[in-house]
């Protein structure tokens, strides 16, 4: 699918899932776990080494699987594609769970792919320890297991198991001692010599020895512990001197970072009297080769940035700040001071929220979270307060209360207050309604910045920054470009009243955004919670037309208030989604099962990952994927169109956007008939676009 890259290892949990036609059928009763478990194409038991354990005294617990013939499962790093095993445990007091202690695996190769694994039957033994205060009696140890195994598609298996240990006495050997036995014999001892990594050129070379003398005619076989080392698919190129060995792999096609600290299994002859040995070593630098390829994807990343940044200005979910900041640069005609620092604070602010957003992004990245650009407009509560500061920004417009002290003072205050303060948060508010929309160029610069260490991320979403400060940068210090901006007048005040609208158009949005959101009680809660703010600004007016601000602003300030209580009343119970609505061709609910079972029938599928927050999104949808035309062609071509909804929040969504290095919406995935490579459509669609995609089905 993708030329082999070394990177297809990050596709793993993809391929078990996307590749999965159907789900693990188990002949085991979940509600009553056992040692042993039957699936479609495997066999799996939990069994022990001692049928009684002594306290203070370490057995052994094993994952046996036994597969169907032509069918594996994957080692600890599965090579190109797949996913390795795991065990979680739930244990009784005094009774603690090691690691797997990986197998020998071998190589499997899969058309250009190669992976690494297990056929036939497979042992993962995990090291139990019983602790000197181990409770006496009979212990109930609970194990939950998932394993991926494959032949021509792949299959994501699971099972739950029980097994019962008598704790106390004398250790007796169980049924299956000795084929624990016979299995941790065979595995990977120490390497008995020195073995480092090291490059030569591009190339990785597994250095061994002194004292690494093997038999003239056996076979070396390197099996990295970490993906993006090696092109596993590779040939491997040994060379012999002394008591010196060297194993020579080319690198993967796409470099990846690898930890500092690394290794592998060094694999002597194959078969039944193949040995191994494990060793740790530090990875080897990168090549030069690699840092430029690095280095010239963080130029073009930057740049694409910040042209994405730069349209971002053309795009409806800004333009009602912006004709706000360009109502105060007009009022600043002929003040050159003033507007040279007002637009510099415009950009501080704008620099400043996008820098801040990418270290929250990655925060929960780095907690493991699956988000993306727009994760917080997954957000009910955050929507709904978005929806809150609009309304409230265009009642002021609409003369019903003036900035100034008071109650409602807090939020837009801060945005239309005079003086670089004002301009800073009118920076940051364009920020925050910006990212309902993403621009061309920004999909591919953000897809990248995820997936890089934290100070490129920042960097690339800074330059996002500097390109949606851009224009009024320059209209601030260029005296040539002030020029434009025409003189204060009365036109101004005529302005204002329809950017009022704007702004009720723009909160009107993300009501309906909500509506897509929560269930019928949360939305009920966020209207009156609008009602509630368009009452606290009426108020403050009539206190402020008064001159004597008594009860208004106390009740403008108590209406406030239940706003905001009422936005913890929000149920993120999902309704029907807008974004799965009847536009288009019709349409399926997107799933990678489903993919895959398509692909299987050899039928050509159009995703469309949408969301109903995302205005581009919505606006393709209309000009591009609902004409006659495009319904026809998929009618006439019989493609299956499959829509992924990242309204709310989904993890399965968030790794398959990854999976193309995309961290937000739209993104467009064709897959032609039969087994053609997927094609990755424009972010902005016209019918000339996507016709011109379906015309290879």
């Amino acid at each position: 699918m993708f030329n082999r890259p070394a990177a297809l290892s990050r596709m793993s949990c993809l391929i078990g899932t996307m590749m999965a036609a159907v789900s693990p059928a188990l002949a085991q009763d979940a509600a009553s776990p056992g040692a042993r478990v039957v699936t479609e194409h495997s066999r799996a038991e939990l069994i022990l080494s001692a049928d009684r354990a002594r306290p203070g005294e370490t057995l052994w617990a094993a994952l046996k699987l036994e597969l169907d013939p032509g069918w594996h499962t994957y080692w600890r790093n599965p090579g190109d594609s797949g996913l390795p095993g795991a065990i979680t445990w739930t244990l009784p007091e005094g009774v603690s769970a090691g690691e797997i202690v990986w197998p020998v695996p071998e190589r499997i190769p899969y058309g250009p792919l190669m992976n690494f694994g297990f056929k036939d039957k497979v042992l993962l033994p995990v090291p139990l320890t019983v602790a000197e205060t181990a409770p006496v009696g009979t212990a109930t140890i609970d194990a939950a297991a998932t394993w991926l195994v494959c032949a021509e598609i792949c299959i994501p298996d699971e099972g739950t198991f029980r097994v019962t240990l008598p704790i106390g006495g004398t250790a007796t050997p169980s049924a299956h001692a000795a084929e624990i036995e016979a299995a941790l014999a065979s595995m990977p001892q120490p390497a008995p010599w020195p073995v480092t990594l090291r490059r030569a050129g591009a190339n990785v070379v597994v250095a061994a020895g002194p004292g690494a003398r093997i038999a003239d005619g056996a076979t070396v076989t390197f099996f990295p512990y970490d993906a993006g080392l090696i092109d596993n698919a590779a040939a491997q190129t040994v060379a012999r001197d002394g008591d010196n060995l060297t194993v020579t792999i080319p690198p993967p096609p796409i470099p990846l970072d690898v930890p500092a600290r690394t290794g592998g299994l060094l694999v002597i002859g194959e078969g039944a009297t193949r040995t191994a040995y494990a060793f740790a070593a530090d990875a080897p630098g990168r090549t030069a080769s690699a840092t430029v390829m690095a280095d010239v994807g963080l130029v073009l990343a930057l740049a694409f940035a910040f042209l994405g940044g730069l349209i971002l200005n053309l795009m409806p979910c800004v333009l009602p700040v912006l004709a706000m900041k360009a109502l105060a640069l007009s009022a600043q005609h002929g003040d050159g001071a003033a507007r040279r620092r007002d637009g510099l604070a415009y950009t501080g602010g704008v620099l400043v929220t996008f820098a801040a957003l990418a270290g929250v992004l990655i925060g929960l990245k780095s907690a493991g979270a699956e988000i993306g650009w727009g994760f917080q407009l997954q957000s009910p509560t955050f929507v709904a307060v978005i929806a809150y500061v609009l309304l409230a920004l265009g009642l002021n417009l609409s003369g019903v209360f003036a900035i100034g002290g008071g109650v409602m003072g807090v939020g837009q205050n801060l945005t239309q207050r005079g003086g670089s303060v004002g301009a800073f948060f009118t920076g940051a508010l364009a920020v925050v309604v910006a990212t309902p929309c993403t621009a061309p160029f920004m999909g591919a610069a953000v897809g990248y910045a995820m997936t890089q260490p934290a100070a490129v991320t920042v960097a690339v979403f800074v330059s996002l920054g500097l390109g949606l400060a851009a224009p009024f940068l320059m209209l601030s210090v260029i005296p040539q470009a002030a020029k434009l901006v025409p003189r204060p007048g009365s036109w101004m005040n005529r302005l204002k009243e329809v950017l009022a609208f704007l702004m009720y158009g723009s909160a009107a949005w993300m009501v309906w955004v909500l509506s897509q959101q929560l269930g019928p009680e949360g939305f009920a809660a966020a209207l009156a919670g609008l009602v509630l703010v368009a009452l606290a600004a009426w108020l403050l007016g009539v206190a402020q037309n008064a001159g004597r601000p008594g009860l208004s602003v106390a009740f403008a300030a108590a209406a406030l208030i239940g706003a905001v209580a009422f936005t913890a009343m929000l149920r993120t119970a999902p309704g029907p989604s807008a974004a799965n609505a009847a536009q288009g061709p019709a349409s399926e609910a997107w799933s990678p099962e489903r993919v895959s079972a398509l692909r299987a029938q050899g039928k050509p599928v159009f995703v469309n990952f949408t969301a109903a927050w995302c205005i581009t999104c919505l606006m393709n949808e209309r000009v591009a994927l609902s004409t006659e035309e495009v319904k026809r062609a998929f009618a006439e071509r019989e493609i299956v169109y499959l829509k992924a909804d990242w309204t709310n929040r989904d993890a399965g969504i968030a790794q398959a956007l990854a999976e193309f290095g995309r961290s937000g919406v739209p993104l467009y995935v064709f897959y032609p008939a039969g087994a053609g490579e997927p094609q990755v459509l424009p972010q902005l669609l016209t019918p000339g676009t996507v016709l011109a995609a379906l015309a290879g089905s």
